[in-house]
């Protein structure tokens, strides 16, 4: 007797059984939100590094400045991090956490080059526009390495250096502690999901 001259359930007949994975899909509508969010919260913080007036000369302040802002970028991410594990969505929700942290640790530090060159000019290899000093954090971030622009000053060098050991943190780090929000979201999805 062949496999396909088996008796079948009447209550499945003609029906593949279900999948697990098919319990965990997302609507079209949500990822489409989490896309449309995460371009336009990118956008706007692209835009508002464009507009700010960052004409001033780095000092102290810019200094601290940095330092609450990558503060900020660590709060955030500790935020989204407890948002992921509650979501009905975690690996989507994952996504745009990365999709929001990422540009703003860039554009920070894209700040801090912009404002260096204008206070010390010689800290890197021309002057500096701000696309420049986005270009340099981006190049840094992905250690494709430079060729047109490098840090030539000790404060623009170790600038460079806290960002490379920041996106070592943010990519390695923040891949671990992501996964394991995902996790956990996964994990308290299934408690909550009625048996049966």
């Amino acid at each position: 007797m062949s496999d396909s001259a088996a008796p079948r359930n009447p209550d499945t007949a003609g029906r593949r059984p279900p999948r697990r994975d098919r319990e965990q899909r997302v609507p079209r509508s949500a990822a489409v939100m989490v896309l449309a969010r995460s371009v336009l919260v990118t956008a706007g913080l692209v835009t508002a590094y464009y507009l700010l007036p960052l004409d001033g000369r780095a000092s102290a302040t810019t200094a601290v400045l940095l330092g609450l802002g990558l503060a900020g970028v660590a709060l955030f991410f500790a935020w989204e991090v407890w948002a992921i594990a509650r979501s009905p969505y975690p690996r989507l929700k994952a996504v745009e956490a990365l999709a929001i942290t990422l540009p703003l640790f860039l554009l920070l530090f894209a700040g801090a080059y912009y404002l260096l060159d204008h206070s010390d000019p010689s800290s890197f290899t021309e002057p500096l526009t701000r696309t420049d000093a986005l270009y340099f954090a981006l190049a840094t971030f992905t250690t494709v390495g430079y060729g047109d622009i490098t840090a030539q000053s000790q404060t623009g060098r170790v600038l460079a250096m806290l960002q490379m050991t920041g996106g070592l943190l943010l990519v390695g780090g923040a891949a671990r502690v992501l996964t394991g929000a995902i996790q956990a979201g996964l994990r308290q999805q299934h408690r909550d999901r009625p048996p049966g």
